[in-house]
């Protein structure tokens, strides 16, 4: 017979052996987890990056992160849908702004065949590429021809377009959604009409089986793949209906992610199927990086995480940003202001188109003082003829104030902007093609003259009709703003 003593010494080990074993696995996963993260070079980084934000009055500061699906041909990715040749794109690209309560996010797509800038970037053999313009947005991930894609020119480039300095930056491929969505059981979708395969390859010939019946239902792995990446037989067809629908599906991913809990014990499962797949910033290199971060969102309610396109219009085949929306809506994060509602950036009431009467205007050179070719002038003449041209609008202008320190040539026109005149500001704007917004601590409305204001002919026109930036999308608005909360079957196709 064993002892009382006995006993309590055979439980005492039973527990101390099971706590060990705990322990043990633990390890075992942390470390496979940090073995399967691979870690992009911030070396590739541009050394010209926007400033850090600054924290608020409480100590706190948003952070911004750059979500890239990447189609890499590499491994299981290729049976997935990743086809046959070498290198890697970016399929779809959100800029994900988490506010510095940490209670709000928007998230923020950025067309793949979007007009942009591309800086200058690392290539592999360590020499630096050539400033593009006017590239597609997409073939930023594509510099170096790597089979993992090029995560730092993208996020260089989103830092050029936005004026947004990103935190981190996140790469999933093919096989990492596909494993993501089986952890949590699948996510629930919706199709506005009936899907066959002739819709996902349109060179089939033929329609095909049916994929996905009309309505909503339940897809993970292959068939969630298939979802977000189907473009035609929907709408227009376009690149832009399918982001609608990858915003719905965040949306409804967050759903499940949000029900099964925002703890460790919840959220491993989908590490582990994520990791093995992920791309990701030095800053989130680690396991308990990853971790530590997703536990900082875990505050954010379903109605407080939103989802929006950035002002675009199509031109050609391609899609070109509209200014001044996109310019209102990257200057609104910069300043990490809400976009809608009363005390919203982009509100019905900081959208509204106020009269130029009584919004006083400073003007400012900012060409450096240098002698402006086609115009037969000086910078000095350029000045005054935006002050007479936002005079003749109604607008009280300045020249700028005496002693004030002079700025510093630039390219772009901008107008600077002080708290609650962001409605002022983008009147302004709308005076000068292709001018950017900045939010600044200081009250007041500065038209900053770039050397792109030597082209604008005529400057001063009438100001554009805008149907506010929370109308329909295209034709340079914000489009409609989703949620996390709303109904998978709700705005999921353009045209």
């Amino acid at each position: 017979m064993v002892g009382r003593g006995s006993r309590r010494k055979l439980v005492l080990w039973a527990v101390a052996g099971a706590l060990t074993l705990v322990l043990l696995a633990g390890v075992l996963v942390y470390h496979r987890l940090n073995g399967n993260l691979r870690i992009f070079d911030s070396g590739a980084l541009s050394s010209d990056r926007p400033a850090p934000t600054a924290p608020d009055a409480q100590g706190r500061v948003p952070v911004n992160v750059l979500l890239i699906g990447s189609d890499s041909r590499l491994g299981a990715n290729r049976e997935l849908g990743g086809g046959e040749e070498g290198g890697a794109r970016s399929d779809t690209t959100i800029l994900l702004h988490v506010y510095a309560d940490h209670r709000h996010a928007v998230g923020v797509s950025v067309p793949r065949d979007s007009l942009v800038d591309i800086p200058p970037c690392r290539l592999p053999d360590g020499t630096w590429t050539k400033l593009r313009t006017g590239a597609t947005f997409n073939s930023a991930f594509e510099v170096g021809g790597g089979d993992n894609g090029d995560p730092a020119c993208t996020q260089n480039t989103v830092e050029r377009l936005t004026g947004l300095r990103i935190d981190h930056t996140v790469v999933v491929n093919f096989a990492g959604f596909a494993a993501m969505t089986k952890a949590v059981g699948g996510v629930e979708v919706c199709l506005p009409n009936a899907v066959h395969e002739g819709d996902l390859n349109p060179n089939l010939g033929q329609p095909g089986r049916l994929l996905f019946p009309k309505g909503k239902q339940r897809v993970q792995g292959q068939s969630a793949l298939d979802y977000v990446r189907l473009r035609h037989g929907i709408g227009d067809g376009s690149d832009i209906g399918r982001t609608k629908r990858q915003q719905a599906f965040l949306g409804a991913l967050l759903r499940e992610v949000k029900g099964a809990g925002m703890n460790p014990a919840a959220l491993l499962p989908l590490a582990d199927a994520a990791t093995g797949a992920l791309v990701v910033d030095p800053g989130l290199g680690s396991a308990a990086k990853l971790l530590s971060f997703a536990l900082s969102l875990r505050e954010i309610g379903l109605a407080d995480a939103r989802f929006l396109t950035v002002p675009w219009r199509y031109q050609g085949s391609r899609v070109a940003l509209v200014q001044p929306d996109a310019g209102l809506l990257w200057a609104a994060l910069r300043a990490d202001r809400p976009l809608d509602g009363p005390d919203g950036a982009l509100g019905p009431s900081a959208s509204a188109s106020p009269t130029p009467r009584g919004i006083a205007v400073e003007v400012r050179d900012g060409l450096g003082g240098a002698p402006v070719g086609g115009l037969g002038g000086s910078a000095g003449a350029l000045v005054a003829r935006a002050v007479d041209a936002l005079a003749a609008q109604g607008y009280s202008v300045s020249r700028p104030v005496a002693g004030a320190a002079p700025e510093a040539a630039r390219t772009a026109t901008a107008v600077r902007y002080g708290p609650g005149q962001a409605a002022a500001a983008r009147s302004v704007a709308a005076l000068f093609p292709g001018a950017v917004l900045e939010a600044a601590p200081q009250p007041g409305v500065v038209l900053v003259l770039g050397r792109d204001a030597v082209t604008v002919t005529p400057l001063g026109g009438a100001p554009s009709a805008s149907p506010g930036l929370l109308g329909r999308p295209g034709g340079g608005t914000l489009g409609t703003i989703r949620s996390a909360a709303d109904d998978s079957c709700t705005d999921l196709s353009y045209g």
